[in-house]
């Protein structure tokens, strides 16, 4: 009786340890190891175009049928979050701050991947907004290659892209006010060079 006890109990604790170790991941800020959190910028390549629906900030990037493609000729801060992601949330006052900082050099887009990560729906999503007052643009996404096109092992993950759409970095995990700009300032002085070159 005991052993039943036991292993039933231990059958218990594996199981527990498994759905931990999922939503880890899911929310762990893996970063892609070809371009990782701090590493050397990414190779330039043209950022996957993707369409998107704001929630808010249509007075900052505009209106009708917006792309990543459509906001090029101004650096872009891309960060792909979710209502129902613990990190997410834990960078988004971050991202506030660096928004209100930089918006006059960098554009900022918040996409909100729940529905493709299971971290959350639009509902979710605009709640956590309202809730910690962000005003920088987001949306959402309807095209489900997001994931794969934007190598999305992880949430949070951020995209630098620069003025002529071509991916400067990838960031997977949380980042706060200090690296944001730093990575962002070491893509503006790349362009500002190329541009003196």
């Amino acid at each position: 009786m005991r052993n039943m006890i036991r292993n039933a109990w231990r059958s218990r604790w594996v199981t527990a340890a498994t759905v931990l170790a999922v939503l880890l991941a899911a929310c762990s800020g893996a970063a892609d190891p070809g371009v990782s959190s701090g590493g050397n910028p990414a190779s330039e390549k043209l950022a996957q175009d993707l369409s998107f629906i704001l929630y808010q900030g249509a007075d900052v990037l505009g209106e009708g049928n917006l792309t990543v493609s459509s906001l090029q000729g101004k650096p872009l801060v891309l960060n792909f979050w979710a209502g129902l992601c613990p990190p997410c949330r834990a960078e988004m006052p971050d991202l506030q701050e660096f928004y209100e900082e930089n918006k006059d050099r960098v554009n900022l887009l918040g996409i909100d991947v729940g529905q493709f990560s299971g971290l959350g729906n639009q509902e979710s999503a605009k709640a956590l907004l309202e809730e910690l007052n962000v005003t920088y643009p987001a949306g959402f996404t309807n095209d489900a290659g997001v994931m794969r096109d934007y190598k999305i092992l992880g949430m949070p993950t951020t995209v630098f892209i620069d003025s002529k759409g071509k991916t400067f970095r990838h960031w997977g995990g949380v980042l706060n006010n200090e690296v944001l700009t730093k990575v962002t300032n070491e893509m503006l002085e790349l362009e500002s060079a190329a541009l003196n070159y």
